[in-house]
């Protein structure tokens, strides 16, 4: 049985970090559907328009925390793109911009109530363990995924600060992911009316959710009481790409040639990775899983 959902909250300010990104605009809508007051971190917080601080900037990050005097923080801004070229710069941003953000939290007079810093589930890596729960031992296989271990590592020597709760999300997608990611890419070629499409192994199968599951999620957490917490941030669910691509061709109303790039292949593939959702119920009650194909159609149909 799920727990039951925890009492509702009163409003806070909360401060969202990467709120122009793909996930934050979600996370923003979700945080103000609750009745939350959305910051961001920007030289003036009550400047919506005004640009994002770089998070290498010590000094500004301070400042604009210190101008907020937020009371929880989402912190998703990242280099969030496993294929990103400049693997120095996504160290620097994930892990030390990371730690700006929470050097500047210790700083302020009145600590946040929550901090909820964004993982990935990439840190699990290439794992033959086919339901992935938080005590499965990370093997992060690229450099993206050991930015972001790095910084739960490095998040941990504030554990005893602030109140952390360090989320690992799976694969999830929505209306407005660049289409250098695998669900958008699929999707435009159907919108298109293309008749081909180049992809890598079509059998493998992943824990596909959707970009509102994911903010509804960080919103909840935040007034879950999980301070000290890793949590999965998944639907339980695998689907493969091949049925991926036939849900799409459902909802298009024709079929497509699906040719096998062997660039696009990756070695030593595990066939099935799903992420085990039951911690996540346990801190905020009930799941409302969106269904892949209510996913597909809702960003076919933009």
């Amino acid at each position: 049985m799920s727990a039951m959902p925890p009492t509702k909250a009163a409003p806070m300010k909360v401060l969202v970090t990467g709120h122009k990104g793909f996930t934050g605009r979600y996370v923003a809508a979700a945080l103000a559907a609750a009745g939350h007051v959305v910051h961001s971190l920007t030289l003036d917080p009550m400047d919506g328009d005004s640009a994002s601080i770089d998070l290498l900037d010590r000094r500004a990050v301070a400042d604009a925390i210190e101008a907020s005097a937020p009371d929880a923080v989402v912190h998703l801004a990242a280099i969030a793109f496993v294929a990103h070229g400049d693997a120095e710069q996504m160290y620097r941003t994930n892990v030390v911009g990371t730690r700006n953000v929470l050097d500047a939290l210790t700083a302020v007079p009145t600590k946040p109530r929550a901090v909820l810093l964004a993982s990935s589930a990439n840190v699990y890596g290439n794992s033959d363990v086919e339901l992935l729960d938080e005590a499965v031992p990370p093997s992060p296989a690229n450099d993206y995924a050991v930015s972001k271990l790095a910084m739960e590592y490095m998040a941990r020597l504030w554990f005893d600060k602030l109140p952390i709760t360090i989320v690992r999300p799976f694969n999830y997608t929505g209306v407005g992911q660049a289409e250098n990611f695998l669900l958008p890419k699929i999707v435009s070629h159907f919108r298109a009316g293309k008749r081909v499409i180049e992809l890598g192994n079509i059998d493998v199968a992943r824990d596909f959710q959707d970009v509102r599951f994911v903010a509804d999620a960080y919103a909840r957490l935040l007034t879950a009481g999980a301070s000290g917490e890793l949590v999965n941030i998944c639907s339980g669910v695998s689907v493969s790409l091949q049925q991926v691509v036939s849900i799409a061709e459902r909802i298009a109303g024709y079929d497509i040639e699906i040719r096998v790039n062997p660039a696009f292949v990756r070695g030593n593939e595990v066939a099935r990775l799903t992420g085990d959702n039951r911690k996540l119920s346990r801190l905020v009650g009930d799941l409302e899983i969106i269904p892949i194909e209510a996913t597909l159609r809702w960003m076919y149909e933009q």
